[in-house]
Parts: structure tokens; sequence; C-alpha cells
């Protein structure tokens, strides 16, 4: 199964959160290559380093989690992929038009989204419900 997970569910694997169980019970299953694009990993340090100003991580605690994720990321625990981004902006398009008026779903949460479909990913990893809901309606698994 290939899956591609958005930065709240990432986030929940390197920090700890309301969702961190839930994640780690996810990340063990058996047969799940998640995908992971720069775009995620630049979006998964900025909400690290953001976690810090908002005082719910220490500066060290945020350093040691950093590195885990470079060393995750060289040691293959994601398969790393590129995007080209004429197409995920195509497929963001298309579905911010046929959805935005009705779920709401913000620019990211799109981003997210069509990346997942131009890399063709089986399923779609999130906690976010309006991203939840965009995921559906493109045609994609969506857990937890």
């Amino acid at each position: 199964m290939v899956a591609y997970a958005d930065t709240s569910f990432l986030f929940s694997l390197y920090a700890q959160d309301a969702n961190t169980a839930q994640v780690a019970r996810a990340a063990k299953s058996a047969g799940i290559t998640f995908l992971l694009a720069d775009f995620q990993q630049y979006e998964l340090r900025n909400a690290l380093r953001l976690s810090v100003f908002r005082g719910h991580l220490s500066d060290a605690v945020c350093r040691r989690l950093l590195r885990q994720v470079s060393d995750d990321i060289d040691q293959g625990v994601f398969l790393t992929v590129p995007l080209t981004w004429s197409r995920v902006f195509a497929e963001a398009e298309i579905l911010s038009a046929g959805h935005t008026c009705s779920l709401g779903t913000r620019s990211f949460d799109i981003i997210h989204v069509a990346a997942a479909v131009t890399l063709e990913a089986n399923v779609f990893y999130t906690f976010d419900v309006r991203q939840k809901e965009l995921a559906k309606k493109a045609g994609l698994k969506v857990r937890p």
C-alpha cells in the first residue's frame, strides 16, 4: 500500500500530541509505504519550529525531532518522491473548482490532496476533517 500523509499526521509521528498513539499504530501496519515529497518535508519541519514559537516544544526537543526527521529520510523510512508541480497545481485547481465552495478547503489542504492524487497514492492519512472529505471526493481511501 502506498500512502500519502499530510502534515497533521506526520507531525504526530514525531511530536507527542493527542494523535500520537493512533499514528504509531498506523505507522507500524505492515505493508504501508509512506511517500514523502520535499513539500511535506518543509511543512513538517516548519510545523515543528512553529511549535517552539507556540510554547509546545522546547528548542532542544525541536532540534532533536528535526534530526530524527532527517535521519529517517536518510535511512529510507519514507519513499522520497519528486512532485511535478504543474501537475499538482492543475489537479489542485480541479479539486478547488469542484469542492471548495461546498467543503471550505484551504489551499495547502488542496495541494496535499492533489499531490497524493498525482503521486498515485492509494491511501491518504490526515486528521483534518475537511481534507478527509476532499480526499474521499478525489477517490482516495482515507485513514485513520
